[in-house]
């Protein structure tokens, strides 16, 4: 009896194999856009359940925090009151503070708000109640630029002068959560913003402290 001839094993064609091989990293895809939706979800639900929960005692308080921050009017009325009453080491502080947030500004206010795009929050939707109203910027919502300047602000301070940082950082934090407060940023706005000022705020420290320790050994 005469054996059944054996048939080569199939070969896949190359665009068959070259989808197996990638099927893992097509199918990370979908979930990592899953992550991110569900990552807005939250932010949406966070900011929702700020708008809807009764502060009254909060409300001005905030209100007036936020508009004094515009601008960074704050932080630099705090840099002039530290070079003026801190002698040099107050205006080395100052100066360190003050060149954070340009450079703050120069990262944020421009470039990563435009890369953003992100529309700023629909506070009627939200029912933010209007006694926390501020003006609703026409810039992007995504970063905060309140609070990116603010902790860029208070790392270049507190990098160069340590007991200065709980403070400045405490007003900081307080800023960033105003402009949730007031309705015109997420949560996930305020919190990369801090991130990213805070980390040109300690390059700026670093810088300040470089260039401090060149100008002793200079003496």
């Amino acid at each position: 009896m005469s054996e059944t001839p054996q048939l080569p094993p199939e070969v896949s064609p190359p665009a068959a194999r070259l989808a197996s091989r990638l099927e893992p990293k097509v199918r990370e895809q979908p979930r990592l856009r899953r992550v991110l939706a569900q990552l807005a979800e939250l932010d949406l639900a966070i900011y929702r359940a700020v708008a809807t929960t009764p502060t009254p005692d909060l409300d001005e308080p905030m209100r007036r925090l936020s508009e004094l921050a515009n601008h960074s009017k704050l932080w630099l009325g705090t840099a002039a009151v530290m070079a003026t009453v801190g002698g040099r080491t107050g205006r080395r502080v100052a100066a360190a503070g003050v060149a954070a947030i340009a450079l703050n500004s120069a990262v944020v206010n421009v470039p990563l708000k435009l890369a953003g795009k992100r529309d700023r929050p629909d506070r009627e939707a939200a029912k933010v109640p209007l006694a926390r109203h501020v003006a609703m910027p026409l810039s992007p919502s995504f970063p905060s630029g309140h609070a990116a300047s603010g902790f860029a602000f208070a790392a270049a301070v507190g990098g160069t002068l340590p007991a200065a940082a709980a403070p400045i950082r405490l007003a900081a934090s307080a800023v960033a959560y105003s402009r949730v407060h007031t309705g015109v940023h997420y949560p996930g706005d305020v919190i990369v913003g801090a991130l990213i000022g805070s980390t040109i705020g300690e390059c700026v420290a670093l810088a300040s402290r470089v260039l401090e320790h060149r100008r002793a050994a200079g003496r």
